[in-house]
């Protein structure tokens, strides 16, 4: 541990970020207070800013600062067509992408009743809701290709059964286990030009 109370509490708090250990926990630490302690203030008053400000759009429960994103606000969305992924970073991947032009509808997160994940906590029923209310004709489940996410697209699948919207799921293209946040643009180009129907017979 460092000499420094103050020092280690920093280089602890970083190690709150994904993918960070002790070591990079550390270099950015003394990288902010040595050589960029603006750069440390623009990026704590940010966070600060964020962390207090940001919630859940009430349409499709992506992060945003206001009650409506952007994406669900705008008329040059086909509001017909909606995407369901797992998370935020989802959507940061396909949009830059440039494949899909519709709306969005996010899980944040998937089915896993060990960790007291469920529909729920999902907001499945909101999903249906908007499905319904909108009047939208065609469901794309973007789950991540992994256990987890098969579970979650097929319970999905089902509670729309009674819909009339089709639902299809991206397929070609994405690695089996893979995360969609890591996939490359070209990637899911492909993989939403083809998608599939879900069987709900």
């Amino acid at each position: 541990m460092n000499s420094s109370p103050l020092i280690d509490q920093l280089i602890e708090a970083f190690r709150c970020l994904p993918g960070v250990g002790p070591k990079s926990a550390q270099r950015m630490t003394l990288h902010l207070l040595e050589r960029n302690r603006s750069g440390g203030h623009k990026l704590s008053e940010s966070l600060a800013v964020a962390l207090k400000e940001v919630g859940n759009c009430s349409q499709c429960r992506t992060l945003t600062e206001e009650e409506t994103c952007r994406i669900c606000a705008s008329r040059s969305r086909n509001h017909d067509i909606c995407c369901v992924v797992e998370s935020p970073a989802d959507i940061f991947a396909i949009e830059q992408s440039g494949s899909f032009r519709g709306v969005y509808f996010v899980l944040m997160g998937h089915l896993s009743p060990i960790d007291g994940i469920g529909p729920e906590q999902l907001g499945i029923n909101q999903l249906l809701e908007k499905v319904e209310k909108n009047n939208i004709e065609e469901v794309i489940i973007a789950c991540n290709p992994n256990v987890e996410g098969d579970a979650t697209a097929y319970y999905i699948a089902e509670q729309l059964k009674s819909s009339k919207a089709i639902v299809s799921r991206i397929a070609h293209g994405v690695p089996v286990g893979g995360e969609l946040e890591y996939v490359d643009g070209s990637t899911l180009t492909h993989a939403f030009a083809g998608r599939k129907s879900m069987d709900r017979s």
